[in-house]
């Protein structure tokens, strides 16, 4: 490993531990380096707080003049509720900044090392790309599409079951998972399911880990049958926004909203319109979505080629049953050879169970 390398890889770890708390921003890191000595570390912490750079640059004070600067995103060039951290770079009399990856935001795209150029400062671009472009998937979607990056969940029995012939489902898999189930809350802006799941289990979808942040509760009901003693109505404890069809209950909808629910129509006549969904979800702000639905909704999402991501927790246990759901649905497809691959899989055990990370690619 090159030494470049081995500082970039602690930019990484320090933008990478504030995971689910600079939403909508992305994931940056910085690390000052003068006489062989890191003088200046950085992250970014929360959206409209200073950047990684500036708290880096704080950090370091004097000893910032003269060094390096390891940074895991292109500098920043605009004035948004901060400076452009480019300025703040030179002013500071930093010789060298070394970047992992450009910044795909269209109000920076190169700007910021021009910046830097400009005033003969030494920049090396592409050191832990990969990881870096990796560690900001979320944010590189949305500034780009203004789509929200989704993240398909499930936890299953060995034999691909999510709950048993009775519906019995509680518990799966080990405690150990179920709390990283609830980190994955904490990461993402949204977190969807289908009215069934509402029905059936009458969840409070909330991140119950120390600190965590409540996404926003999102639910697919295309009749507006929530009940409205549900907890995801009357807690309080999240935003709830339910998307619905042309054929929603005017008298529903109106009694959800008097209880503070948003409720969405789409364009679908029969069923809840997903481009629609992901479309609306995109103009209001939520950057990714956590799918934590039973079969069906897994389904229709796949079907839609809208799942960015798989993350798949599988217990050593089965139970068998032609009655038992599995977590994908559906008609399901005809020939194996369109079937949907996983690539780059990650798996690591979590207590006596798996999980699968992944990202699928569709034919």
């Amino acid at each position: 490993m090159s030494e470049h390398e081995v500082y970039m890889k602690l930019a990484i770890n320090n933008a990478a531990a504030m995971k689910g708390q600079t939403v909508p921003n992305p994931l940056v890191g910085a690390v000052i380096v003068n006489q062989n000595r890191i003088v200046g570390v950085g992250a970014h912490l929360k959206a409209g707080g200073p950047h990684a750079e500036i708290h880096a640059l704080n950090m370091a004070g004097d000893l910032a003049k003269g060094g390096t600067m390891y940074v895991t995103l292109e500098p920043c060039s605009h004035h948004g509720r901060t400076g452009p951290c480019a300025v703040a770079i030179v002013e500071a009399g930093i010789k060298k900044v070394v970047v992992a990856t450009l910044d795909p935001n269209p109000l920076v795209a190169g700007n910021g090392i021009k910046i830097l150029k400009d005033a003969n400062i030494d920049v090396t671009v592409g050191v832990c790309e990969e990881e870096s472009i990796m560690m900001n998937e979320v944010f590189n979607k949305f500034i780009t599409t203004k789509i929200p990056f989704i993240t398909m969940k499930s936890a299953t029995t060995l034999d691909g079951k999510i709950s048993s012939y009775t519906s019995d489902s509680k518990w799966i898999t080990s405690e150990e998972a179920r709390k990283d189930v609830h980190q994955l809350r904490h990461e993402h802006a949204g977190i969807l399911v289908g009215v069934q799941t509402v029905m059936k289990d009458d969840p409070e979808l909330t991140t119950r880990i120390e600190h965590g942040r409540n996404p926003v509760r999102i639910i697919l009901d295309s009749r507006l049958t929530t009940p409205l003693y549900s907890k995801i109505v009357t807690d309080k404890q999240a935003e709830t926004w339910i998307f619905t069809s042309q054929n929603f209950s005017q008298s529903a909808k109106e009694q959800l909203e008097a209880l503070g629910v948003n409720v969405f129509i789409t364009s679908g006549v029969e069923q809840v319109d997903l481009h629609d969904t992901v479309r609306i979800l995109g103009e209001r702000g939520v950057s990714s979505v956590l799918i934590e639905g039973g079969g069906e909704v897994n389904a229709s999402f796949l079907a839609k080629q809208l799942v960015d991501k798989i993350v798949l927790y599988i217990a050593p246990k089965m139970i068998g049953g032609k009655g038992a759901p599995g977590f994908i649905g559906g008609l399901g497809i005809e020939k194996m050879a369109d079937a949907i691959t996983i690539n780059h899989l990650d798996i690591m055990k979590i207590g006596n169970d798996f999980k699968f990370t992944g990202y699928p690619s569709y034919k």
